[in-house]
């Protein structure tokens, strides 16, 4: 299965909107929090999970939660749309993807900075340039590994739908047993790529830091309903995710450390913040404190960290100028017309 960017864009649109239609509007009880990950077999993104649940650090917390891994960031997002899974974890670009499409969510924080991902390949492919014609894995098509796939290919001259063949298959287990069959010739994945070479599966190609250096891998997310609904919630969890990236830097050395390697493994949310109700982060200033995730402040365009994001995944278009606030209006004088953009 592989189809267009626009084709992905409209079945998406269409996915939203049924799921929003579907849900029920009568009161109910507020269910469990479902934390969601797009996949499970990346150590990055499914580690923290795993270990809040482990040492206890949502009970902690005051949360009942549960791990759920998806089969990709598209089937995730269903999930938190709909309000199955109140946080989901996903690749960077997914944010990008959906927005454009209408899906109604909004990235609350940073979990991976930098690019991990990796171009993992069958032992008849010497280089990149083999893969022409070939079929690469990818997880869903509009996924993190789908956009990483169209860049690879676009940045060698070709064309992502005529001269490669991008194959969404699902899950890592999926993607190497078609590997292992010869029905793909490459797979893009996380850290998990390093895994597969160790195990001798795969062999790892390409680190795609060398693609895109200025990335942010990994990022977590919520509807916009339950950032107005459950902001609490999130909070809470994203407050056992950052104590589990804490122990998982720094090793279980006690509150102190942790708060510290948290203030290391995350950051404050590269675009919009989303949280309700907050002051204002300063632009490029870290929260050290791993029981605060980061808070609302005055929205904003995509800033630096992001960028680069948006750029790959809209070539053709710029980033939106940030809107300025008016100037105070005065009874004798009404506030001036070029105000409204910068």
């Amino acid at each position: 299965m592989h189809g267009s960017r626009r084709e992905f864009l409209g079945r998406l649109a269409a996915g939203a909107g049924l799921g929003l239609a579907a849900r029920p509007r009568g009161v109910r009880a507020e269910p469990a929090a479902t934390v969601g990950t797009a996949v499970l077999g990346d150590y990055a993104m499914a580690g923290p999970v795993i270990v809040a649940l482990d040492r206890g650090y949502f009970r902690a917390n005051g949360l009942d939660a549960e791990f759920v891994p998806f089969r990709g960031g598209p089937d995730l997002l269903k999930s938190v749309i709909g309000g199955e899974a109140l946080v989901g974890l996903t690749g960077g670009t997914d944010i990008f993807v959906f927005r454009e499409a209408g899906a109604p969510i909004r990235m609350i924080a940073t979990e991976t900075e930098g690019n991990h991902f990796t171009l993992n390949v069958s032992a008849d492919i010497h280089s990149v340039a083999d893969l022409r014609g070939k079929a690469i894995g990818v997880t869903k098509v509009g996924a993190t590994t789908w956009v990483f796939a169209r860049i690879l290919a676009r940045q060698h001259g070709w064309d992502p739908e005529r001269d490669v063949k991008i194959v969404a298959l699902g899950g890592l287990d999926a993607q190497v047993a078609a590997l292992t069959r010869h029905e793909i010739q490459a797979i893009v994945w996380g850290d998990g790529g390093a895994v597969l070479e160790a195990q001798g599966k795969s062999r790892v190609l390409q680190r795609l830091d060398s693609v895109t250096p200025r990335w942010i891998s990994q990022i977590a997310y919520a509807s916009e309903e339950t950032i107005r609904r459950r902001s609490d919630d999130l909070r809470k969890a994203l407050r056992a995710i950052f104590q589990a990236l804490a122990f998982m830097s720094g090793g279980d050395r006690g509150p102190d450390a942790q708060v510290g390697a948290a203030g290391r493994a995350g950051r404050p949310p590269p675009l919009e913040p989303a949280l309700p109700e907050g002051r204002p982060h300063r632009r490029g200033r870290a929260r050290r404190d791993a029981g605060h995730p980061p808070r609302a402040g005055r929205p904003r365009q995509a800033p630096a960290a992001g960028r680069p994001l948006h750029d790959r995944v809209h070539p053709r278009t710029r980033v939106a100028p940030r809107l300025r606030r008016p100037p105070p209006a005065s009874p004798r004088r009404a506030p001036p017309r070029s105000w409204a953009r910068s």
